[in-house]
């Protein structure tokens, strides 16, 4: 698949001169812990950058495999999940321990819990996963009463960086390319 990350120049410049890439580990990472890429988009991968404020944002593509692949848009997917949700407050409720909140506003960009679920899941399979895949909604609706949302996407969090086979350069776009 191919998959897109948001970075600025200096970054893009290190990753197509073969440095790794560094993944993330923030506990409100959606996916859990790993290198996120928006699949097939690189002009909302492109936004994201410049919504962070990042000095000359641009965006570099990746070719990965998906390897073993925890799929949220599969139903098995969605079920290891639930059941890892389950699993992980009974956890946290035998040692006293509040679960951790999605928070971030009406799309929820700051995803603790979400995250600590992805990574008890994947302890309790030995981290067998080399990649979480999830679609998110997000933005608003794109006209009055749409199921469609301005900024829904689909996320790769490649956790294993074997999987990405190679990375290339992604032409600059236009100022209005990325609205």
């Amino acid at each position: 698949m191919l998959g897109y990350h948001g970075c600025n120049a200096a970054a893009r410049n290190r990753l197509l001169a073969s440095e790794p890439f560094k993944p993330s580990s923030n506990d409100y990472d959606w996916l859990g812990h790993g290198v996120y890429f928006w699949e097939a988009n690189p002009v909302r991968g492109l936004q994201w950058a410049q919504q962070q404020g990042l000095a000359r944002p641009c965006v570099v593509g990746a070719v990965i495999d998906p390897g073993d692949c925890l799929d949220l848009l599969s139903a098995t997917g969605i079920e290891a999940v639930r059941d890892a949700h389950r699993e992980l407050l009974r956890s946290l409720r035998k040692v006293g321990t509040r679960a951790p909140r999605n928070s971030g506003g009406a799309d929820r960009l700051k995803r603790s819990l979400d995250c600590a679920v992805i990574e008890y899941l994947l302890e309790i399979t030995a981290n067998r996963y080399d990649t979480v895949r999830g679609i998110f909604r997000e933005g608003r609706p794109i006209y009055r009463s749409a199921g469609f949302y301005e900024r829904t996407h689909i996320q790769i969090c490649v956790r294993n960086l074997e999987c990405i086979k190679g990375v290339f350069r992604v032409p600059e776009a236009s100022p209005t390319a990325a609205r």
